[in-house]
């Protein structure tokens, strides 16, 4: 698939820097891309599909040059973040927060520092305002709320 994805780049790119760019060309290039597997690809070339049609039946205006342009540039920016070399940790799955963390960010406190009970207190109270079913919220995410506070406060 590599492969394939670099000769529809590399024709792209010809077909788009062509002062005059046989549009018929083009839209069968990216008939092609729309049955891809990658789904930003296929979503891209499936987008540009009407307006190339119209470019390829010669019923275009500079206003439709100007869309067929742009969904070119939508699909040549998809098939560069699929041919990239990818560095560093972007495959590595993301890390999951401990329970702690996550009751931390429910009620919107810093993660970094120990808490008073006070602190706590404060901040479940502001967030219970949202949430209370009292208040048009919801009562599963208000019990969510006062289990992280009993938690937080039990470890204190």
């Amino acid at each position: 698939m590599d492969r394939k994805l670099r000769i529809w780049k590399l024709a792209l790119e010809r077909l788009w820097q062509d002062p005059a760019p046989d549009y018929r060309e083009i839209a069968r290039l990216v008939t092609e891309m729309a049955v891809s597997d990658e789904i930003t690809l296929r979503q891209a070339a499936i987008q540009a599909m009407p307006s190339l049609r119209n470019a390829a039946a010669k019923k275009f205006d500079r206003a439709t040059r100007e869309i067929v342009r742009r969904r070119l540039g939508l699909i040549h920016d998809a098939l560069h973040a699929l041919t990239a070399p990818q560095f560093g940790k972007r495959g590595v799955a993301p890390k999951v927060p401990t329970p702690e963390e996550r009751y931390r960010q429910m009620l919107g406190l810093p993660l970094g520092r120990r808490l008073d009970p006070s602190e706590i207190h404060q901040a479940y109270k502001h967030a219970a305002k949202n949430v209370h079913p009292d208040h048009g919220g919801d009562g599963h995410a208000f019990h969510q709320l006062a289990e992280a506070r009993d938690a937080l406060m039990k470890q204190r």
